[in-house]
């Protein structure tokens, strides 16, 4: 049906060019000019239309159409792409909340000895004077100021306050810091001291007849009322020896990584 339409209308053009051709043969050639461009004014928009018109029939126009499909299947692919965006981002939620679980987990385990409450960091405050953080557990929890916390790889620090819901700690590399430790499995006491050198520990007092060496560990002692005894706070890593024995210390580095922590434990009891 589409092709005799298209068929009739183009004999009815070709017929139209046809006479006028014959017109314009039989006219003289100085006003030829003239009646072309009167021709050209009225034929050609009816050509324009005729090709139009046929390209519409012969379904030309599909290419539109497929534009069209192809815009309303980038716009399905971009929704599916954020959902999925979406999925991955909960995925690594539940992840890092599994590996939380985990690590406390594996806390509770290595300290049965004590009553704990555990918990992860919400908030630090690292600054050259100041090694602090928040976490999110508190007096509702059961933890009170001078708590001892802990991580898997040994001594963090103790509470300073709290609120119902969270608790200030103040790290073992705070310069305001100070614990009572022994060297090894010895009875020889030395203190512990937070410095401005990053993520040092400063080790004085250090009795004049003690052996020490590089790599031995340093353990909390037990003395000063806040620290249990035993728990690993580090390594001696250089030894400064000085004119009088009784100045000599020692660098120590701590077992947690401060940088990189990110659950602890609170001991209750």
């Amino acid at each position: 049906m589409h092709k005799n339409k298209t068929s009739i209308i183009g004999i009815f053009i070709t017929i139209v060019i046809l006479i006028g051709l014959v017109f314009l043969s039989n006219l003289k050639t100085g006003s030829l000019s003239s009646i072309e461009n009167i021709f050209s004014s009225v034929i050609m928009p009816v050509q324009n239309g005729y090709t139009y018109l046929k390209n519409k029939i012969s379904g030309n126009s599909s290419f539109f159409s497929s534009i069209e499909s192809l815009q309303a299947e980038n716009d399905l692919l971009k929704n599916e792409k954020s959902e999925l965006e979406q999925s991955l981002r909960e995925l690594e939620i539940i992840k890092a909340e599994n590996e939380t679980l985990k690590d406390y987990l594996n806390l509770t385990q290595k300290y049965t000895d004590y009553k704990s409450v555990p918990a992860y960091i919400i908030s630090k405050d690292i600054s050259n004077y100041s090694k602090t953080f928040v976490i999110n557990a508190g007096a509702n929890d059961g933890i009170a100021p001078n708590m001892t916390v802990i991580a898997d790889e040994g001594l963090v620090g103790y509470v300073i306050s709290v609120t119902d819901n969270t608790a200030k700690i103040q790290t073992i590399i705070d310069s305001a810091s100070s614990v009572t430790a022994s060297i090894g499995g010895s009875e020889e006491s030395i203190i512990c001291k937070g410095s401005l050198e990053e993520g040092k520990l400063k080790g004085t007092y250090i009795p004049t007849e003690a052996d020490i060496s590089e790599e031995d560990q340093i353990v909390t002692s037990g003395i000063g009322g806040i620290y249990p005894k035993g728990i690993v706070i580090g390594k001696i890593k250089t030894i400064e020896e000085t004119k009088n024995i009784l100045d000599r210390y020692v660098w120590i580095e701590p077992a947690v990584n401060f940088d990189k922590l990110e659950t602890v434990l609170v001991i209750t009891n």
